[in-house]
Order: structure tokens, then sequence, then C-alpha cells
């Protein structure tokens, strides 16, 4: 099995959802952003979500699109990513999905691309803005080279949607728990039990839920119904409100995932 396989068999036998940390890569520099890998990994994290700093996140809301910036004034590049990616290996063998856009796959060649992520130990890639209609050539290059595939299902997606996404997919499907950006929310989304099960009737993949879960609450409310869970902005302040102290990010987000990875448990 792979390893985004493993985990989710792993959580199954524990009776609880898998929890994914989402950060950028490079927030807000290489050295704090590896060290923050290595606090979430050492605090419950059982698949990390690596964002790929883009100049145009479309899909992420005000948290997220500042963490890019950042990632990128710091000096990331497609090859500082993968070498972000090749350093966390050094340390923890947990499954890395890259949260990317199309662009970034494409212009650099997607065969290339998805082979160098292979190479340095990235296990799936989601790339927010890529339908499956339009994704044959990274789903080629993806199974060719062993990554597994990660797709978007939304709270608008009709039935018919959901199996063509979930046939798509290889690795997880990403249930977008509201319309609208990413960003951390006071109440989640009352329809997640009805649209896991929407989900399931097409697909025997794993589910996670994300977008807008911050608090323990949360996702406990979540890992009842679904396989795993997303955090991201929550995780990603942590970064944000300690800038000026910069000492201070590591321990504050191995704290916070600490918090937030209680909840998983049935």
């Amino acid at each position: 099995m792979s390893r985004i396989q493993q985990t989710f068999a792993h959580t199954r036998t524990e009776n609880r959802a898998a929890f994914v940390a989402y950060v950028c890569a490079g927030d807000p520099d290489f050295a704090t952003s590896l060290e923050v890998c290595r606090s979430l990994l050492a605090n419950g994290v059982d698949i990390l979500e690596l964002g790929v700093p883009f100049s145009d996140p479309l899909a992420d809301g005000l948290t997220n699109q500042l963490a890019a910036q950042r990632a990128l004034e710091s000096g990331m590049t497609a090859a500082r990513v993968f070498e972000l990616v090749r350093r966390i290996r050094e340390f923890s063998q947990a499954p890395i999905v890259f949260y990317t856009y199309y662009n970034l796959v494409f212009a650099n060649g997607v065969d290339a691309y998805v082979r160098e992520a292979k190479a340095a130990g990235v296990d799936g890639i989601l790339t927010l803005d890529l339908p499956p209609e339009e994704a044959a050539e990274v789903t080629t290059a993806c199974a060719a080279h062993g990554v597994e595939t990660v797709f978007i299902i939304a709270p608008t997606s009709p039935d018919e949607r959901i199996a063509r996404i979930a046939a798509a997919a290889t690795g997880f499907l990403y249930y977008v728990s509201r319309e609208g950006v990413t960003g951390v929310r006071d109440q989640m989304a009352a329809n997640i039990p009805q649209a896991m099960a929407r989900i399931r009737a097409h697909t025997k993949l794993p589910t996670v839920v994300g977008f807008g879960i911050g608090t323990r609450a949360q996702v406990a409310e979540v890992a009842a119904h679904a396989d795993g869970v997303v955090v991201g902005s929550a995780l990603v302040n942590c970064i944000r409100d300690h800038l000026a102290e910069r000492d201070r990010i590591v321990p504050a987000i191995g704290a916070r995932a600490a918090d937030l990875s209680a909840g998983v448990r049935r």
C-alpha cells in the first residue's frame, strides 16, 4: 500500500479520522518552515498538506494568500519546495500532499514536475484549479510516477459530477465544506453527514473535509462523519501571529496542532 493508503488504514483501525494539516511551504522562511513541519508531525498530524507558494492563489482566503506572499518573498521557488520535502523525508515518512495550482505544474512541464515531486518524496498532488475533464496529462504523469491524485468536491456538485471526480482520484477526495475560499469560520456547515453519504455512494476512496475548520470542537464534529479533517488557516495564523518573535512560531503551532488533533477520535 502507498503511504496515503497505509495512513487511512491505520486511522480506521484506531476508529478515528486522519488529521490533515496545511501550511504553505517556506512560510515565513525555509528554516522555520522545516521546523514547523517537524513540529506538526510530532503533534498529531497524520498527513502534511504543503501549499506550493503561488502569486495568484484564487482558492485561498487572506490568511493563506499572505502566507504564500511571505514564502515567495523569502525566496521560495519550485526547487526550494522540493528541497523542503527532501529535508522532511530525513525525519518522517508521513504522507505529503502538494496543494498547488495548475500553472505551477504546467510551467515546469507536467511530466517533469510530477517526476521530480515523486523523487523528492511527495505522495499526492491536489491541483486546485484543474477539473478532472482537463486533467488527463496530470493523471497520466501521476500514474506513471506513482504519485496519487486528489480532487475537490464542492457542496454544489451534483451526483453525476461526484462520480466523475471520484473516478479521476486515486489518493483521496477533498470535500469543501462550504462555498468560497479558505479561512476559519465561526460555525460549521450543517450538511456534512449528508454530503459524506452522497460521496460514499460513488466511491470507496477516503474523503477528507476542509475549509473553515479551526477549533477542536469543529474537528470533532467533522471527524464523526469524515475519513479525515483538514485544518489550514488556524495553523497558518500561528505563524502570522508570531512573526515579530519567530522563535515562538514552532512551539505555538505545535501546541495548536496537538489541541486540534485531539478532536479526531470518535
